[in-house]
């Protein structure tokens, strides 16, 4: 039988608790995970355990977002990493991970070695400062070497049709005993293929995203659950989510900004991350450029 834990009021546990905050010595400018962009750490108030729910339209570099998100704090917060992906294979996550941190593009990196060493001449080995490396093999390996040690906390996990949000769980809890933390940061892309089939998409992502804060809450880690913008009327303004989806903590809506687009060479992006909902601080919108060359999002500031 389960050992029973005592109830302890507020009154009883108020000292231990003054006591945990007296012990944090650090000063911090916010209170969770850093997320590598500046603006967005602070309107988030830093990543926390919780539920996040990033959507937005199709071909708006939903899934670079979220890897370049999870890597930054990875590596940031030297905290582990799951990515858990029903559309994209590993091969696929890891291009985009090399493109942007080598800035030799995806296209090329999947031609592989030999052309990349043909393509940029031989020899490049002499050269030992990585931003005067020219695109080639050399850079791409140099850019992985220098990046090892906090992939090590990267995991990425395929997922098939079968799996369900316990399988999830459980792997998860597998990452944590192998790294040894009880504190991980998950995504899960195209989040909205947990649910079951037969429902309609917009019921299903509903009761999915209560499960997953549920699972959120229950295992204390922030969870980024990715999934395509639903709404049937494009002309319906992103806060529509806030009502669609109340049990997220964070709901954030990723939208084209058509104006700030045509400044740039195609096909680059400019967009606006919409914070609707935010339970741990601000809400408003940020601007971010995307380069889908190289699968890598950066803060701008607003037009």
């Amino acid at each position: 039988m389960a050992e029973r834990i005592p109830f302890q009021s507020e009154g009883e546990q108020l000292e231990s608790f003054l006591d945990e905050l007296q012990k944090e010595q650090q000063i911090k400018e916010i209170a969770g995970w850093e997320t590598g962009f500046p603006n967005l750490s602070r309107a988030l108030d830093g990543i926390r355990p919780g539920l996040y729910l990033l959507i937005g339209p199709p071909a708006c570099g939903k899934t670079s977002f979220a890897k370049q998100l999870l890597d930054q704090v990875a590596r940031q917060n030297a905290v582990p990493g799951v990515f858990f992906s029903f559309a994209e294979c590993k091969k696929e996550l890891r291009i985009k991970t090399l493109a942007r941190l080598s800035g030799i593009e995806n296209r090329e990196i999947r031609r592989g070695s030999v052309y990349l060493l043909h393509w940029y001449g031989m020899p490049k080995a002499q050269h030992t400062d990585l931003e005067r490396l020219p695109p080639g093999w050399d850079k791409l390996k140099k850019s992985a070497e220098e990046a090892k040690s906090w992939l090590d906390l990267i995991y990425l996990i395929e997922c098939d049709r079968d799996i369900d949000l316990r399988r999830i769980e459980d792997q998860i809890r597998e990452v944590e005993s192998i790294k040894g933390m009880d504190r991980v940061m998950v995504v899960i892309d195209d989040c909205q293929r947990l649910g079951n089939i037969e429902q309609k998409l917009t019921d299903r992502v509903v009761l999915l995203v209560d499960e997953l804060q549920r699972a959120a809450v229950s295992l204390q880690i922030p969870i980024l659950a990715v999934c395509p913008d639903l709404r049937e009327d494009r002309s319906s303004v992103p806060q529509i989510w806030s009502d669609r989806a109340p049990s997220a903590d964070v709901i954030l809506v990723m939208e084209i900004d058509l104006e700030r687009t045509k400044k740039l060479i195609e096909p680059n992006q400019a967009l606006t991350l919409h914070i609707i909902k935010n339970r741990g601080g601000e809400r408003g919108k940020l601007a971010f450029e995307f380069v889908p060359a190289f699968s890598k999002f950066t803060e701008v500031a607003p037009a």
